[in-house]
């Protein structure tokens, strides 16, 4: 068996939510490509695990697989928690890992149809505030890739763009929230979840938007994440034929 397998990492919740979304995301991205094989592994809290799913493939004569971390920075879960599991994967197997989900125009793209979705219309944007609030990261790289996020969703034409986040770092949603009323121009305030799937942070990240005009739902398995996961499969498996040709 030579296909390459996609296989789709998530950090995994105690929240059923989290695992039940993650799955629906990634039928989603099978159900684009039918000719190629997706698999879901989880690093902590739900099943499978990525050891016993790098086994399972294993077993089935894979070969070659490219590891997506299902995250929208590239922070200390893509960094370290995921290439060491993967460096105890059985040696049949050639690792690729592909690049995390952000940043991205379909990023974009999706957070803006949660906002359409949730009540709002492109004609709403000129004095709409948007709070993107994300579950937040020490990692210097990762709070700069939200800030740049937030920034291109400023210029497709909503009136003021503010990063927050539920962890780690400030500002909190609801901080933002009421910066955002005294803006000028800012005459309704969203707040648009720049997170994957349901959970703890999310769930902070609601509650924190009370004071705020329209709750945007979490990126979920919308089409342009499903694309997405097509995307940075694709470039990892692209980059891996290009290294083998290379080396022959």
């Amino acid at each position: 068996m030579n296909r390459t397998v996609l296989l789709v990492i998530a950090h995994g919740s105690r929240d059923p939510r989290h695992a039940a979304t993650v799955q629906a995301l990634v039928r989603r991205a099978g159900a684009l490509r039918p000719g190629l094989r997706v698999e879901t592994a989880f690093l902590d809290f739900n099943l499978p695990s990525v050891p016993g799913v790098l086994d399972r493939l294993a077993a089935d004569g894979v070969r070659d697989v490219v590891a997506l971390p299902l995250l929208l920075t590239r922070a200390f879960h893509a960094k370290a928690d995921i290439p060491a599991v993967l460096r105890q994967a059985p040696p049949s197997l050639r690792i690729r890992q592909a690049e995390v989900l952000g940043p991205s125009p379909l990023l974009i793209e999706a957070v803006e149809r949660r906002l359409y979705e949730a009540g709002l219309t492109p004609g709403d944007k000129s004095a709409t505030g948007v709070v993107l609030a994300s579950a937040g990261s020490t990692d210097p790289e990762a709070i700069a890739v939200i800030a740049e996020t937030a920034r291109e969703l400023r210029r497709t034409g909503w009136c003021s763009v503010r990063p927050a986040f539920a962890s780690a770092s400030l500002p909190r949603a609801e901080d933002a929230v009421r910066a955002m009323r005294a803006e000028p121009g800012v005459r309704r305030v969203a707040v648009a979840p720049y997170v994957i799937a349901p959970g703890r942070l999310p769930d902070r990240i609601a509650a924190g938007a009370a004071e705020a005009d329209v709750l945007a739902d979490v990126l979920g398995p919308s089409p342009e994440l499903a694309r997405l996961l097509l995307e940075r499969h694709d470039a990892a498996a692209h980059a891996a034929r290009g290294a083998v040709a290379h080396s022959a």
